[in-house]
């Protein structure tokens, strides 16, 4: 066994043993205490993932640091991803115990926990073609998380989020993007998203039903911006009228798509004009 370090794990930085919690009101484990109150209430800078497969992004692919896992008890042997956990300490604990600390039954029987980034500018962008989905004022949690994983899949540079969008680190929102929010950048962007995207070379598409302009008939610029907005209202005028406006064509009598999946069409599209 290594030695311990001063806090704790071995000083080399290998994996600690897991530590057995029988106290629901154990304040080791008070990172994961009363999950959906502090849901609605925020974390101060934590986000929670739940089951195993946002554990095995968040522990193989983020550059995110973990601060801790909580595991159900019977389930250990059978995670070896949780051998790539560094020094974030492991809690393991039965069923009945893990459900009192969460605050419900916990069927995944897997949380871990992790500091959130702060969001990058606009201006860390990298150089050259990209695709960046920006979301405006959308709070459903699902759609944000959905918008997240077609940005993972399409090579997306981000996703920017303005100041009324749903937090992307929310535990669904973690959850329904499969872990993307922990791997794919979010970049910030204030009251001027116009003028911010220019300065930064990108050009701004509005995705709305009412655009003249079909997605597919005409080339996109190699830095692209796809503002997507809240499902009904849409984007706000202004801003569709500062920006080369988009639309997917529907069958008739189809009111709209889900703003998730318009994102991961006009990804995509963007894609085979300029390559993932």
């Amino acid at each position: 066994m290594s030695p311990a370090g001063p806090d704790g794990p071995p000083a080399d930085g290998t994996p600690a043993s897991p530590v057995r919690v029988t106290d629901p009101d154990d304040p080791a484990i008070a990172l994961f205490r009363d999950v959906k109150e502090r849901d609605r209430i925020g974390r101060q800078g934590i986000f929670i993932a739940e089951g195993l497969s946002v554990l095995t992004v968040l522990l193989t692919r983020s550059p995110l640091e973990t601060l801790a896992i909580l595991v159900e008890e019977s389930r250990v042997d059978r995670l070896p991803v949780l051998a790539e956990r560094g020094t974030a300490p492991l809690y393991v604990a039965p069923q009945a115990v893990l459900d009192g600390i969460a605050g419900f039954h916990l069927h995944r029987g897997i949380l871990a926990a992790g500091r959130v980034p702060a969001p990058r500018p606009l201006s860390a962008l990298p150089h050259g073609p990209l695709r960046l989905p920006v979301c405006v004022n959308l709070a459903n949690h699902d759609n944000v998380g959905g918008i997240y994983r077609n940005a993972a899949a399409f090579g997306a540079a981000g996703v920017a989020v303005d100041a009324t969008t749903a937090n992307p680190f929310y535990r669904k929102a973690i959850r329904v993007g499969a872990g993307a929010p922990l791997t794919v950048p979010t970049y910030a962007v204030g009251d001027d998203i116009l003028g911010e995207l220019r300065e930064a070379g990108i050009t701004p598409y509005a995705l709305t039903p009412q655009a003249g302009a079909s997605l597919g008939a005409a080339p996109l610029a190699a830095r692209a911006a796809f503002l997507l907005g809240t499902e009904g209202p849409g984007l706000p005028d202004p801003l569709i009228g500062g920006c080369e406006p988009l639309a997917i064509r529907i069958a008739p009598g189809v009111d709209s798509l889900n703003v998730a999946t318009t994102a991961g069409i006009v990804l995509h599209a963007h894609a085979l004009q300029h390559g993932l």
